[in-house]
């Protein structure tokens, strides 16, 4: 099943990736703890001791290091070599960037309006630094010397690399632009910095300030018990004793529109959910988001490209915004086709059950709900029972474990930023440390919608020492209720697969400059998605799915009706993935800076597409975080263009007929350990064999 999350990695604003620092004896750190060496176990964050107070001085202190570390390369003397001047720069911004990693996770995660206003001063300041050093001539200079005579200086593979992305960072970030344009670059990105910003903010306030108040036990018709005590629950919460609450994060709202037989009230929480910053108030997204387009557009057409888009592809595997639709648009008219039969299907139901009126998007999931059951004999709340939270996470670590040979310890004393959140230490097979694992599950009003992986600390080599990461999985899954534990859905268990594939992918790093790590935005979901795949294999099942009260392990009977109803509801699911993909390419592919009607301009590349009107997008400009306040702008495509890789790659292991064939295992590692020091494909071949076929991803999507 394709993902409705993504993953949002915690990543340094600064100029290099992530380092770690030992902080500056001077006055700015007595007593503030982000600016001391941390003596914690494994050096992570002292939450403990870090108060809000602390991170503004603490950024401003590091912000000024960071730019005395660059006049320190910019001012010596000695001509240009790796080491001066590539190395030197690479490792820079280290006190910036752990500053950067205990705030950004925080932030994210547990913020506060007082967290938020911290954010609001810190982002401009980010902005104007990151600008005064990509276009510094000096700087640039320098890097380009090196970058003209790599091939003279007897550099190894991995430095010739490592020189060749420095120089062409700094390119698209316009260093060889003139004066004017450098200036006309600067006040752009510092307006998308904060625009961004504020379209994150309100995304969050929306989604937290709405409350569906249920007070007749009547309305509640439909629901099962363990959502109706999360919706009193919730009230009680809200000081609302004797009622229920329903909101528009993940675990409330959707169980709710798949059980609530009130029509009306499944109506009215659906459309707050996709009207969300698009009410004319002060925190309507709509302005923010067409003067985030025409700005994009600015930019990339200053910095020498036709579209936004065009700028962005040139880094990742599908190269053209035409590579992107080519993909797109040949899922697209299968996709709704499906869907179309599904959509009748369901307007039978309707009709059968007497209803007069036409299927509208708050039925979907009811009626979904109902021919599910009817046809397969699965009901999501039976299967509740058998995916306990903390069974489901052993679950994932035993794949791992099995896969990799890597391990876990529960951490229970480490310092973290919300008493909810778990800490394990991760281990090799060899019993060498790989990372701090931070796992946080459940949703609050400071925290973000949505799942995504982070990092407080990167991982790198340097001078001799080697540095772990600090990988945090974020996620907003069902709460306990009464007195049931944590019990996940099936979308909600691989969700946890799937950002645990991340975490994966982060422990087992092993390349030495951070600018190398990362893969490509249309590859970095393989790594993700490939772990979803094992989640509901009969034989992962058996060492996880058990019921919590009994302890019985998953009916075979009961599994099968899982299996069998695997496609069931594949093209709603994929139609408003792919509605939301060629939203986001149609405001990113636009050619003049002209700022758009949001809401006209949204309606429009809908009926290009011929949307059913049944199925929104899945995210609406006006919330979809992704591309607007995240790093998939042009990109959201990436996670069926990285299905076709995962659902491949998941093939080679079933091809062994052993889901756990080490050395299919070992290959994969390989893939994962090199990160963005071979380009994708090649690592992709070396790994398979060849390129990879679209064949599986029909086939799991029932498309063919």
């Amino acid at each position: 099943m394709l993902k409705r999350t993504a993953v949002l990695l915690i990543a340094a604003l600064a100029l290099t990736a992530p380092a770690w620092a030992q902080a500056p004896a001077n006055a700015a750190a007595a007593g503030n703890p982000l600016l001391e060496t941390w003596t914690t176990p494994f050096q992570v964050p002292p939450y403990d001791k870090i108060k809000t107070d602390d991170y503004l001085p603490a950024f401003k202190a590091a912000i000024e290091q960071s730019r005395r570390e660059i006049d320190a390369i910019v001012s010596n003397p000695q001509p240009p070599t790796f080491a001066n001047t590539i190395d030197a720069l690479e490792f820079s911004g280290e006190l910036l960037s752990k500053v950067q990693g205990a705030f950004g996770g925080v932030q994210s995660a547990d913020t506060t309006p007082e967290l938020q206003a911290v954010n609001r001063q810190v982002t401009p300041l980010l902005s104007a630094l990151r600008d005064d050093v990509r276009l510094n001539d000096k700087l640039f200079q320098r890097i380009k010397a090196v970058y003209d005579k790599r091939a003279a200086m007897k550099l190894t593979p991995l430095q010739v690399k490592l020189v060749e992305e420095v120089y062409k960072g700094y390119v698209r970030s316009g260093a060889n632009l003139d004066p004017a344009k450098k200036e006309q670059l600067k006040k752009i990105n510092g307006e998308l910095s904060m625009l961004s910003l504020k379209f994150a903010d309100n995304q969050l306030h929306d989604t937290n300030a709405y409350r569906l108040v249920i007070d007749r036990q009547e309305a509640l018709a439909g629901l099962p018990p363990s959502v109706v005590a999360t919706g009193a629950a919730a009230a009680r919460a809200a000081k609302m004793p004797g009622q229920w609450v329903y909101t528009l994060q993940a675990p409330s709202i959707w169980p709710f529109l798949q059980y609530a037989d009130n029509r009306d009230l499944r109506r009215q929480i659906m459309n707050a959910y996709t009207s969300r910053c698009d009410h004319g108030d002060e925190w309507d997204n709509t302005k923010i988001v067409s003067r985030l387009a025409a700005l994009r557009v600015e930019r990339a057409q200053l910095l020498g490209y036709k579209t936004y888009a065009d700028f962005v592809l040139e880094e990742n595997m599908a190269k053209t915004p035409a590579g992107v639709y080519g993909l797109l648009n040949q899922l697209w008219t299968p996709a709704r086709n499906v869907a179309l039969k599904e959509a009748a299907d369901l307007q039978a139901t309707i009709d059968k059950d007497g209803g007069s009126f036409k299927l509208e998007a708050g039925d979907w999931r009811y009626y979904t709900e109902k021919v599910r059951k009817a046809r397969f004999d699965v009901d999501d709340q039976a299967l509740r029972p058998y995916f306990e939270l903390d069974h489901v996470v052993n679950g994932a670590f035993e794949v791992a474990h099995k896969l990799y040979g890597i391990t876990f310890t529960p951490l229970p004393n480490l310092p973290v930023y919300n008493p909810e959140v778990k800490a394990y230490e991760v281990k090799d097979a060899n019993g060498a440390f790989l990372a701090v694992f931070l796992t946080d599950y459940y949703p609050r009003p400071g925290k973000r919608t949505g799942a995504w992986t982070g990092r407080l600390r990167g991982s790198w080599v340097h001078d001799g020492k080697v540095v772990r990461p600090i990988v945090t999985n974020v996620c907003n899954f069902t709460r306990p209720a009464g007195d049931e534990p944590a019990l996940l859905t099936i979308e909600e268990v691989n969700t946890l697969f799937h950002e645990f594939g991340h975490a994966i992918s982060g422990f087992l790093g092993t390349v030495p400059y951070p600018s190398l790590a990362g893969f490509p935005r249309d590859f970095v979901e393989v790594p993700s998605q490939i772990m979803e795949n094992w989640s509901l294999e009969p034989e992962v099942l058996k060492f996880y799915a058990k019921h919590y009260k009994t302890g019985e392990v998953i009916p075979t009977a009961l599994v099968e009706k899982i299996q069998k109803s695997a496609q069931f509801n594949e093209g709603f699911v994929t139609v408003e993935y792919l509605a939301a993909s060629l939203l986001d390419m149609g405001w990113h592919t636009l050619t003049t800076p002209v700022e758009q009607d949001t809401d006209a301009f949204e309606k429009a590349a809908m009926e290009k597409i011929r949307l059913l009107p049944e199925i929104p997008p899945r995210y609406r400009s006006t919330y979809f975080s992704h591309i607007f306040a995240g790093g998939y702008s042009a990109g959201y495509y990436a996670y069926i263009w990285s299905e076709v890789y995962d659902k491949d790659a998941f093939q080679a292991f079933k091809e062994t007929g052993n889901l756990f064939d080490q050395a299919t295992a070992k290959k994969f590692r390989t893939l994962l350990e090199q990160g963005g020091t071979v380009d994708a494909l090649t690592a992709y071949k070396a790994f398979r064999g060849r390129d990879a076929s679209v064949e599986p991803l029909l086939k799991a999507r029932g498309l063919k």
